[in-house]
């Protein structure tokens, strides 16, 4: 017969507290963003086996969002996304610079937008006299 000794919930691992937290869909994104450096645990690389405590500072780039949140509660269990929300918190740092690169990207104009499908005869002919492709 063997005793185990019950399972510490004040930390978990880092892969799994992001699955839990909804920053990622599957467990296997987190691993692998991790691995990647995409994810920085109190300012420092880490692996997705490294133990994630209340308090801890992690920095999270995600295409090109990068969010910056503090650790409030531990979970390594999937749950509901408002249940996940409170499983940290934005610092307000992070809120503001994600709000300016969302209204910057939003007065950008999207490439290709004056592009209306196949060019028809008139601008094909404008396109070969200008030098195009």
């Amino acid at each position: 017969m063997s005793v185990h000794a019950p399972p510490d919930t004040d930390r978990t691992r880092l892969d799994k507290w992001l699955w839990a937290a909804r920053f990622y869909k599957h467990r296997t994104a987190a691993t692998d963003a991790v691995d990647g450096g995409k994810v920085k645990l109190n300012g420092m690389a880490v692996k997705p086996a490294r133990e994630v405590r209340p308090g801890d500072r992690i920095e999270i780039t995600i295409d090109e969002d990068v969010r910056v949140v503090i650790v409030r509660a531990i979970a390594d269990k999937r749950g509901p996304a408002s249940v996940a929300q409170t499983l940290y918190e934005e610092t307000p740092d992070s809120l503001a610079r994600r709000e300016a690169a969302r209204e910057t990207r939003k007065l950008a104009a999207t490439p290709g937008a004056d592009l209306h499908g196949r060019p028809t005869k008139r601008d094909r002919r404008r396109i070969d006299r200008f030098g195009g492709f």
